[in-house]
């Protein structure tokens, strides 16, 4: 089947004027953008056929952009991280988190740091950080700045990163982070480790220029969010049937594109420790 993929300006233009009928989705836009195409392409076709209704995938240039699609019913389905879900929920009242990945609910940071800092890996944090440079992902990505800005400052007396630092940066996404310290650009960053992982996995990391120095405590993080009106406007039931299509994906390529090994239930009140760092962090208004 041919897939339309339309750009969020396109949609800012025409928001679901083509079709009522249309189911679309978004994601964060965690890794390089032609990766996310082929991976939620494929999803966009397992849901289609799941859901018995034209399903297409909406790439968006940020993880706000995500948030304001969803806000804006531009998208009805979204897979988000822990804050940008928290965020989008509260912006949707009704909305809900259906499924998350098996690891997801222990999920975790990696700190990686160029060879030129001389810094390995640890059971905590190092003293000698103060001074070099850091790069986050995007500002308000859970695994790429929030939690790990969270146990920074569990770890140095709650100093601001801006001030222990000499500069802090915001890469993006994470495969950007893990570029732009194994370039030597940053000294160290924080990134997803199912991204490192799988960077490594396939190659696409010098292991010699950079490596992991420190493994966060885990946390709750990737969940897939649904729109509280789905029912009213796809059908009774549907959103039972995105939960079900979600739990019992089991093709393993699919999964391996994530990388999870599958999808379990999720809900609402598992985000309440996310929710609470990020207001504790003002990152939530």
């Amino acid at each position: 089947m041919r897939r339309l993929v339309y750009s969020a300006v396109v949609l800012a233009m025409f928001p679901l004027a083509a079709s009522g009928e249309t189911f679309r989705f978004t994601a964060i836009p965690d890794e390089d953008q032609a990766r996310l195409v082929e991976r939620f392409s494929l999803v966009a076709d397992y849901l289609e056929e799941r859901l018995g209704v034209e399903v297409e995938y909406v790439p968006v240039k940020s993880y706000s952009a995500a948030v304001t699609a969803f806000r804006n019913d531009q998208v009805q389905l979204a897979w988000f991280g822990g804050l940008s879900g928290v965020q989008a929920r509260r912006l949707v009242p009704g909305s809900q988190a259906l499924a998350q990945g098996s690891e997801d609910n222990a999920f975790m940071s990696y700190i990686i740091a160029h060879e030129s800092t001389g810094l390995e890996a640890a059971d905590e944090l190092p003293d000698g950080l103060e001074g070099m440079t850091l790069t986050f992902g995007s500002r308000t990505s859970t695994s790429g700045r929030l939690m790990p800005e969270h146990f920074f400052r569990q770890r140095f007396d709650n100093i601001d990163p801006e001030r222990f630092f000499s500069r802090v940066g915001y890469s993006g996404d994470h495969s950007r982070t893990i570029a732009l310290v194994e370039a030597g650009t940053y000294d160290i960053g924080a990134v997803n480790y199912t991204v490192w992982e799988a960077a490594v996995e396939d190659g696409r990391v010098d292991t010699d220029k950079v490596g992991v120095i420190w493994a966060t405590p885990p946390y709750p993080d990737y969940n897939w969010t649904l729109r509280g009106d789905a029912d009213e406007r796809f059908g009774e039931g549907f959103t039972d049937k995105v939960r079900a299509a979600m739990l019992e994906m089991d093709d393993p390529g699919l999964l391996a594109t994530f990388p999870r090994e599958a999808f379990i239930p999720a809900d609402n009140d598992l985000y309440a420790p996310i929710e609470e760092v990020a207001e504790d962090l003002g990152l939530l208004r």
